[in-house]
């Protein structure tokens, strides 16, 4: 642990979706191999307080952390690259700044003083950034700021770190996301919008010390002097970012163009020797060339934008690799499923993941996919509403109570099998009626999820309203769902399994949160483990008949 806590600021310019959060992840991690401790936080310039209210087509997947915030999805790629929980602390939203600010200045706290921007606003920044570096618990803090370079939004985000850069430039780093199109008319690389961007950056008094291009095409050293030259940069801090085939390669191409080394140099901090990332490795090696290959069909209401799923997808990248498997995904729009075309939608896959998500569009298709995967002993895999749509399934076509549905839906239906939380019946603020972050989970010995996790006792995060109705448990149990997870201390059913089927599983919280590069989830190596076998199964039945 180094006496001064070393911050590292990515920003981005040109365009949005360049991959900052990518690259600030992969940086983390060459810096965490060569023994550094690392955390990685997101400044994000919208206005909400959080982004637990946004409409997944607005923002992509609601990523939810151990102590209950809901964050931007990149704190999902911190957590997935480094294998250490975030917290409320890594996700920081203009929002929550103004909020912050105006609930000081309501108490009286800026002695009658006009509050403004600066100092006011930039102050609450650079405290919300030093937080992290307070604790303790890191030698280095990356900060990336969300938007791009000359956004009005992002502009006092810019200005704070211009300040933290004046206030403690030895311990600070700005480093550059920007990109270098090919214009394939002309037939070459353009540097100018890179240019364009740096210079923004310096009329808002900030020099980049690292500048990283995206690009399509190899960065020739001609190309990496004029940019160097034009942008105040030494030529070895001009860092080439390729297009690569997944994300997971990136940190690997960032150690070969020694972006850590140069970070380290800038820093003053002694290298501790190059990182030889061999489980890293190893797990793109398995990745890149897998012995088996499945379909699984996702199933949601989001489908357009894939993003909605990441940690679902990331999860599945995690445990196909865990099992030498390729886990193709077949994304599939829950609204466009009826039961007339199951057999067109899903007669091809091997295996069926009901998805997250609130509200009713699109409900019924997930319950005539869980009725398909139920009755043709498709393996399936079913997550917060997708568990809560299988016991509605269950309930109409097994126990026989054709209405049943959950209160979200349908708030007089005669048998409400999904119900809100008693407790939770008298709030009316969205933001306030969810159960968030890690509960506990007690697992029945001999269940699918027990065997899957080899643990009696588990830790899952959550987001949600809604739970199984434990009046009717008896009712399910007795037709053969077993609630095989629950809540040691509230009872409330996180599980349910069908035991007589390959594997039909749905939990109430959300695993895919908790899934890493080097320690896939459990839940989904399990389930990707069933689905490979159900296929080997059914394929060997083929061959005999």
């Amino acid at each position: 642990m180094s006496e001064t806590t070393k911050y590292i600021f990515v920003t981005g310019g040109v365009t949005s979706s360049l991959g900052k959060g990518i690259i600030s992840a992969s940086l983390a991690k060459l810096l965490q191999a060569r023994g550094y401790s690392v955390t990685i936080q997101k400044l994000d310039p919208y206005i909400n307080i959080d982004p637990g209210t946004l409409n997944p087509y607005e923002h992509g997947e609601c990523y939810v952390t151990n102590d209950g915030a809901e964050t931007d999805l990149d704190l999902g790629h911190y957590e997935r690259f480094l294998n250490v929980p975030t917290s409320q602390a890594n996700n920081v939203t203009t929002g929550r700044i103004y909020s912050s600010v105006i609930e000081k200045e309501r108490r009286g706290e800026f002695l009658g003083k006009t509050v403004q921007i600066i100092p006011h606003i930039t102050d609450e920044i650079k405290r919300r950034i030093k937080i992290l570096g307070q604790s303790g618990e890191y030698d280095i803090v990356i900060t990336e700021i969300g938007g791009t370079v000359g956004d009005i939004e992002s502009l006092p985000y810019v200005e704070a770190v211009r300040q933290m850069l004046w206030e403690k430039r030895e311990d600070c780093l700005v480093i550059h996301l920007t990109l270098v199109p090919f214009l394939s008319a002309a037939g070459e690389l353009k540097t100018k919008p890179t240019q364009h961007s740096v210079k923004s950056m310096l009329e808002l008094g900030v020099q980049p010390d690292i500048l990283v291009c995206r690009t399509e095409h190899h960065l020739d050293d001609s190309i990496r002097r004029k940019i160097a030259l034009f942008c105040n940069v030494m030529p070895t801090s001009v860092i080439e970012s390729l297009d690569v085939s997944t994300i997971y390669e990136v940190p690997l191409l960032m150690q070969n163009e020694k972006l850590d080394v140069e970070v380290l140099k800038k820093l003053n901090l002694p290298d501790n020797g190059e990182p030889e990332l061999l489980e890293w490795k190893d797990f793109l090696k398995r990745l890149k060339e897998p012995k088996a290959k499945i379909t699984i069909a996702l199933v949601g209401k989001y489908v357009e934008l894939k993003d909605s799923y990441k940690s679902i997808s990331e999860a599945f990248y995690h445990a196909g690799a865990a099992n030498e498997c390729k886990v193709e995904l077949k994304w599939i729009h829950s609204a466009k499923i009826n039961e007339d075309n199951l057999e067109e939608k899903l007669g091809d896959v091997d295996g069926i993941l009901v998805a997250p998500g609130f509200g009713s569009r699109g409900i019924d298709g997930k319950i005539e996919a869980v009725k398909y995967a139920r009755e043709n002993g498709i393996p399936f895999f079913g997550i917060c509403l997708g568990m809560q749509v299988a016991v509605i399934e269950f309930a109409r076509n097994v126990l026989g109570w054709h209405d049943a549905h959950t209160t979200e839906i349908e708030q007089q239906c005669t048998h409400p099998v999904i119900d809100l939380m008693e407790e939770q019946k008298s709030i009316k603020n969205l933001g306030g009626t969810m159960r968030l972050g890690a509960y506990d989970c007690e697992l029945k010995k001999g269940s699918k999820v027990h065997d899957a996790y080899g643990e009696d006792m588990i830790e899952e995060r959550h987001r949600h309203r809604y739970e199984f109705n434990n009046a009717y448990m008896q009712d399910f149990e007795y037709n053969g769902m077993i609630a095989t997870g629950k809540n040691p201390k509230t009872g409330l059913v996180e599980v349910v399994e069908i035991p007589e089927h390959p594997w039909f599983v749905g939990a109430q919280f959300h695993p895919e949160y908790k899934s890493t590069v080097e320690r896939p989830h459990p839940l989904f190596i399990g389930f990707v483990k069933a689905v490979i076998k159900q296929k080997q199964k059914l394929e060997m039945k083929s061959k005999v008949s």
